[in-house]
């Protein structure tokens, strides 16, 4: 029996268990507002035909058409002449979700392309391709020359996330609607040809796809398809597609699929060569660019760590950006949002239509170019890594004007410096007009039209030699700045080092929060939030001693109204006074009670924290309240003074906060107006493919010098246990099988022993005891995993954060695993009960007419049960349980051949428990008859045991009958519990792994009646495996079956504790799915093993006995 402790122990690790997923529940539906802008249309569909020839299937391919007025289909299908854009809906999707970016495309065509703003723009780096064309080499087009046709497939909206066959039958349409858009082009030119219209532009010969959900990874399928001719396809954009593995990888065939194109898309980019290693060709997928953007924090259903691109398509081919950090969207959003949210859609259209090449109308070939374009329009000036405090050498910029052609040191292309264009030239007021700032902290507060001078080497000493400026001014409109050698005026043709340099192009765009707001009618306005940062490094100011600060007057420079509210704040300062890092522990505690910091006044504008736990995984709730802002009465009363200075007179001096958090996955999230917000990333820390780095977050903090904040950080332990049941879900499941078999594993192992089976509960109770058997089991596999990383050359993830998570990923699937063996052991009694309560009370209802009835119809059974075909069947139903499971297989669906299984297990559950429960009442009988010692209570049992009827003594020993002793039904009624532990094991292994078939079996029941195909071989052939491992152990003494391999005879246990190694490595790579690979071998080898026995051992016994058999 379990002691005390271990009592404690298994219920403390259950109510934590429990705790998490109702926490984790909680937050999961949560509403969350993602500030997206709703879009409109006028949609109309229409359809594509389908030739006599072909035949398209159950699927359907249509053309959008954006407008109001109804059309002749016919009549518009002539008139096709744009550049094809295909879109694949995603899991469950529609093809009519297609509207959105369809109809924003035609306004965008239509009101031609965006304003063009002076910010710094993004560039390729030199792994994108930089080194050889940067992206200046890539102006964006100033009007588009042809429109975009957006088709989409219609997929009857069926689960392919689901399902690996619907995946494949998916893929086998998208390339037909390739190559029949490349053909009702053609078929549109030859229409305009015959009615003598006029012909221009050429035919299309490429599509670009564009895919959402599971779309998106159709779209990579079709691009590795046979049958689709090369170079149809040159791009492709996923929206919150999954490319690494499946979201929930539970069915092999959708884990096998996934495995099988993104090998064939590494080999894809690889050179071809011959077998001695000489050129033979370029890669296959060279002229194939693919960019995936991610939803961000707010898509639940697919992690922005599946959605990257690493490993399979090269840098200098495609990347992965979240919504967060993209140019003029700046949100997260939702897995269906993505699709209609405005913002993002807009910059969507607009970028498809910046790939047309103005010269040939169609999309440009250049892979380069195509990967620049997509660069400028989706990432912002800041750099991959906005630690600029200590990594400013990574985007190291020129420190004097270059030209387009020149390379720095390295021999790195580098993006120079353009100056304000001409149309928005100041003109000069004289020196006279001219601030000169004595302090390291500078201020704007109006658009004064002055320039403000700023001595770099007297206000950058004591180590303060950085320079950031924030501004809510926009570039060249508003303000510039400039870097002097000397101060006055420089002629043009002087030399290069002694030239006046422009830097404006420097500043770096970042989302404002909302628009400031006037407390009282005609007061002063809050302060507005900054929308621009600039920043200078000592590489920048060297060879210079002044920077200006020019501020435009009030009137707008370019016709173009000025700010309600201007403010612009800079500083020196170094950024060691901006650091501060805050470590695992205080996270923690600070879950507990809210830790504080105070910011006094004229701290650093830029704060730099590190976060010791990555707040993907430890969300934490960041507050600024204003403490003072240097204003020393308000000329209230001394009661109301405080509050009101420092909330509402302080909102007049200071800017609003801005967070900037960068994560390794997700990239980067601003947070505008910070005053208290919970921040999170959509990172990805502790897992097997993490890298180094990931374990924590660094955020920059943009805070008003001029105010003072107490600033207090508190970790969301809520948003914590969801965001830790989204990450790890996969890992968790291969977990619970794992857990599983090491359960297993100590029941056989009591078997070999010749000790009693212990229940599922005392063998997963046993398991977490330390120090050896959870460090067995729990902390070895671990260990094994680092060993194959250094094995295979791969970078090691976070050693301390991947061990302690592995292990809290283990304990909440045992603590999981434990709740659904008390459910199903609390349904097991229940029904042995109710059944041994009607068996009892049989004989009781014979006078009933009722009960006349149904003897009558069991004896009308009876005869039908005499038949010699149903005689076979009953003497064999381990026979009949395998001929209709591997049926249901093979030919209809693997959940329901296992669900077969399931219920042999039930039923032998049941009957064992039913067994164990009457033979367990005659035992107390007994006991209470032979200590009784008078007549009247022998006459008693002698009268219940009348009443109870022969069935009460049915299922019990021939000695156990006739003995009178209590201790024969005692040992009967303990091996019937044996039993019961051993089915009870055996069932709870299947019902996981018929869980996971269950969404596969979802998508099966919707496709009833759409002509329904054989199940996928790889899934059946797995479960046919898994068949046979329930029917080869549906019996505890199976158990004493051993494996011969070289002269060794490995013992079962043996055998589940390395199958359980192997689910928990499946489990730390995130694909559960090959979980079923040792749970199908150990049933084929040992159905290979017993047939071999018994041919070879005809008539001797086949397994090895135990002392105590008899109790079984």
């Amino acid at each position: 029996m379990p002691s005390f402790a271990a009592k404690c122990r298994v219920v403390a690790l259950v109510i934590v268990s429990v705790w998490i997923g109702l926490a984790a529940l909680y937050g999961l539906l949560k509403p969350v507002s993602n500030g997206c802008i709703m879009t409109y249309m006028y949609p109309t569909y229409i359809p594509i035909s389908t030739p006599e020839e072909l035949s398209p299937g159950k699927y359907g391919l249509f053309l959008y058409h954006e407008g109001w007025k109804r059309i002749d289909f016919k009549e518009h299908l002539k008139k096709l002449n744009g550049v094809p854009v295909l879109f694949i809906p995603g899991n469950g999707g529609s093809y009519k979700q297609v509207r959105s970016v369809a109809a924003e495309s035609d306004r965008a065509y239509k009101g031609g392309p965006l304003e063009h703003t002076f910010y710094q723009e993004a560039y390729l780096t030199n792994e994108e391709g930089g080194v050889d064309m940067g992206v200046a080499r890539f102006p964006l087009p100033n009007h588009y020359t042809r429109m975009l046709d957006w088709f989409a497939v219609d997929l009857e909206g069926e689960h392919s996330a689901m399902d690996g066959h619907i995946l494949e039958e998916h893929t086998d349409y998208v390339v037909y609607a390739i190559q029949r858009i490349l053909d009702q082009y053609k078929e549109s030119r030859d229409a305009r040809t015959s009615d003598g219209a006029a012909i221009s532009g050429t035919l299309p010969k490429s599509v670009i796809l564009v895919g959402h959900s599971m779309g998106g990874f159709v779209a990579r399928a079709a691009v590795i398809h046979p049958r689709l001719k090369k170079s149809t396809v040159e791009t492709i954009l996923t929206l919150s597609s999954p490319h690494q593995s499946p979201p929930v990888a539970l069915q092999p065939s959708l884990g096998h699929y996934f495995e099988h194109v993104n090998d064939e898309w590494r080999k894809g980019y690889e050179v071809q060569k011959t077998r001695s290693g000489q050129y033979l060709a370029e890669p296959v997928l060279s002229h194939v660019i693919v960019i995936s953007i991610s939803g961000g924090i707010n898509d639940y259903q697919v992690r922005s760590k599946l959605e990257s691109l690493d490993g399979i398509v090269p840098p200098t081919h495609g990347f992965m950006i979240s919504s967060t950090g993209m140019k003029n969207v700046w949100l997260s959003m939702e897995h269906q949002a993505i699709l209609w949210c405005n913002q993002l859609v807009v910059q969507v259209s607009h970028t498809l239509l910046s790939l047309i090449d103005p010269e040939t109308g169609q999309p440009l070939t250049d892979t380069t170019r195509r990967l620049g374009v997509f660069t400028k329009m989706f990432h912002s000036g800041i750099p991959p890594n906005f630690d600029w405090m200590t990594k400013l050498q990574l985007y190291k910029k020129p420190t004097h004007a270059r030209n387009k052609d020149e390379k720095d040191a390295s021999g790195s292309q580098v993006q120079a410096l353009s100056p304000c264009p001409s149309n928005m030239h100041w003109t000069e007021d004289g020196l006279e007009r001219d601030l000169y700032i004595q302090t390291n902290t500078v201020t704007v507060l109006a658009m004064d039209g002055r320039r403000r001078w700023l001595d770099m080497e007297k206000l950058g000493s004591d180590g303060k030699n950085h320079f950031i400026f924030v501004t809510n001014l926009a570039p060249c409109s508003g303000v510039r700045l400039h870097l002097w050698p000397q101060k006055g005026k420089m002629a043009v043709d002087q030399p290069m080092s002694k030239r006046v340099m422009e830097v404006t192009s420097k500043m770096v765009h970042i989302p404002s929060g909302p628009a400031p707001r006037q407390i009282e009618p005609g007061s002063q306005t809050e302060q507005p939030p900054p929308s621009a940062v600039f920043w200078l490094g000592p590489e920048d100011m060297h060879g210079f001693r002044f920077l200006t600060i020019s501020v435009a007057p009030r009137p707008a420079v370019s016709g173009r109204p000025p700010p309600a509210a201007s403010m612009a704040v800079g500083q020196f300062f170094s950024p060691k006074d901006g650091e501060r890092g805050l470590s695992p522990g205080f996270l923690l505690l600070s879950g507990y009670s809210p830790k504080e910091m105070f910011l006094k006044e004229d701290h650093p504008l830029a704060f730099n924290l590190s976060f010791g736990i990555s707040l993907g995984l430890l969300p934490v709730t960041l507050s600024l309240k204003t403490a003072g802002c240097g204003i020393k009465t308000s000329g209230l009363p001394v009661e109301e003074a405080g509050d009101v200075e420092n909330s509402r007179l302080c909102k007049l001096r200071c800017f609003p906060p801005v967070a900037l958090a960068w994560d390794t996955t997700s990239g980067l999230h601003i947070f505008p107006n910070i005053f208290s917000e919970t921040i999170v990333v959509d990172g990805s820390p502790a897992l097997w493919t993490s890298t180094q780095g990931s374990e924590g977050t660094t955020v920059l903090l943009l805070v008003d010098p001029h105010c003072s904040y107490r600033t207090s950080v508190s970790a969301s332990f809520t948003a914590a246990a969801s965001r830790f049941l989204l990450l790890y879900c996969s890992q968790i499941i291969g977990f619970s099988i794992a857990a599983t078999f090491f359960a297993l594993m100590r029941q056989a192992r009591s078997w070999e022993l010749d000790l009693p089976i212990p229940s599922m509960l005392t063998a997963l109770e046993s398991n977490l005891r330390m120090p050896v058997p959870f460090l067995l089991q729990a902390i070895l596999p671990i260990i094994i995993s680092l060993f194959f990383s250094l094995l295979l050359s791969q970078s090691l993830p976070p050693i301390a954060s991947f061990i302690v998570i592995s292990i809290i990923c283990y304990l909440f699937a045992n603590g999981s695993l434990i709740i659904l063996i008390l459910v199903t052991q609390l349904v097991f009694y229940v029904a042995a009960i109710v059944h041994v309560f009607i068996k009892t009370r049989w004989q009781s209802w014979e006078g009933n007419p009722c009960f006349m009835f149904l003897h009558w119809f069991i004896n009308l059974t009876s005869g039908f049960i005499s038949f010699k075909v149903i005689r076979v069947l009953r003497a064999n139903p381990v026979l009949v349980t395998d001929l209709i499971a591997i049926t249901l297989v093979c030919f209809v669906h693997p959940a329901l051949g296992l669900f077969i299984l399931l219920l042999s297990h039930g039923w032998c559950c049941h009957n064992a428990l039913c067994s164990f429960l009457m033979a367990s009442f005659r035992s107390h009988a007994r006991r209470e008859l032979f200590d009784s010692r008078n007549e009247e209570n022998s006459d008693g049992f002698e009268q219940f045991a009348f009443k109870a009827g022969p069935e009460f003594k049915q299922g019990l020993p021939v000695d156990d009958k006739g003995s009178s002793s209590p201790e024969s039904a005692k040992s009967y009624a303990e091996g019937q519990l044996e039993i019961f532990h051993h089915c009870h094991g055996m069932f709870v292994l299947h019902l996981l792994s018929t869980l996971m078939f269950a969404p596969s079996l979802l998508t099966w029941l919707q496709r009833i009646g759409m002509g329904q195909s054989f199940p996928w071989f790889w899934d059946s052939a797995l479960c046919i495996g898994i068949i046979l491992h329930g029917i080869c152990y549906s019996k505890p003494e199976f158990n004493s079956m051993t494996f011969p391999v070289f002269d060794l005879e490995i013992r079962l246990s043996s055998v589940y504790l390395l199958a359980g190694y192997s689910s928990y490595i499946s489990g730390l790579a995130l694909a559960p799915y090959r979980v079923f690979y040792p749970m199908a071998a150990i049933g084929v080898v040992s159905s290979v093993f017993r047939i071999i026995q018994r041919k070879s051992k005809e008539g001797e016994a086949h397994f090895n006995s135990r002392k105590h058999s008899h109790r079984h």
